[in-house]
């Protein structure tokens, strides 16, 4: 007898399933075919961005053999392609050694191309930052104190990531403008950072005592 109920309720709960199916099967069959799709297009995207990322990291490496091969030109329109082509990241890291490339023969446009860098409102904050610490140190030979002070002296705050780079351009920027005082204050602010690396710190110090020799500085 019990086996009889037993047939009888798989029986019942094999023609309710039936039902279920009919009912609702092809919504089953459409949401699994989706998932699959999904991953499979998950995938290959993944895969196309690899793709995408290792041939434009060899366009870069392209261009950086261009420019030590002295094809500053070749280097130049390589570079400013990738600027305008490639994806977020390598249209950065081309704009910075686009940026360089320009600087080494033509300072003041060189300085432009970092200012612009730091202008773009899609760059991230680090590296606009980076971009200004780059224009300041080109800066140093030609600028006045107070327009390199304009630019840098907020990097220079406690806590700045580029505080360091920024104290050193500021100190130069000081000392060439003859300006002993704020010299003083940005060397000093730089070897009292627990965090300043080591070769600035040996870099303030000489500059801190040549301030208190009051040596004439002989730009390199």
């Amino acid at each position: 007898m019990t086996d009889i109920f037993q047939e009888v309720s798989e029986d019942m709960r094999r023609e309710r399933a039936q039902k279920l199916w009919a009912k609702y099967g092809n919504y089953v069959v459409g949401a699994a075919t989706a998932i699959v799709l999904g991953v499979a297009a998950f995938v290959a995207y993944q895969r196309y961005e690899q793709q995408q990322a290792d041939a434009q990291g060899a366009r870069f490496q392209s261009a950086i053999a261009l420019s030590q091969a002295g094809k500053t030109a070749d280097a130049a329109s390589a570079l400013s392609a990738l600027a305008r082509e490639g994806n977020a990241g390598y249209q950065t890291l081309a704009r910075f050694r686009l940026a360089a490339e320009t600087a080494t023969d033509k300072v003041p446009d060189g300085i432009k191309a970092y200012d612009a860098i730091a202008a773009d409102p899609s760059v991230e904050p680090l590296l606009q930052g980076l971009a200004k610490i780059r224009a300041g140190y080109l800066m140093v030979d030609t600028a006045s104190y107070a327009d390199i002070a304009a630019k840098i002296e907020p990097l220079a705050a406690a806590g700045q990531p580029w505080r360091h780079s920024a104290r050193e351009i500021l100190g130069l920027a000081a000392w060439k403008a003859k300006d002993l005082t704020n010299a003083t204050k940005w060397y000093q602010a730089a070897i009292t950072d627990k965090d300043v690396p080591g070769g600035l710190r040996q870099r303030a110090d000489m500059m801190l005592q040549l301030i208190a020799a009051d040596q004439p500085f002989k730009a390199s």
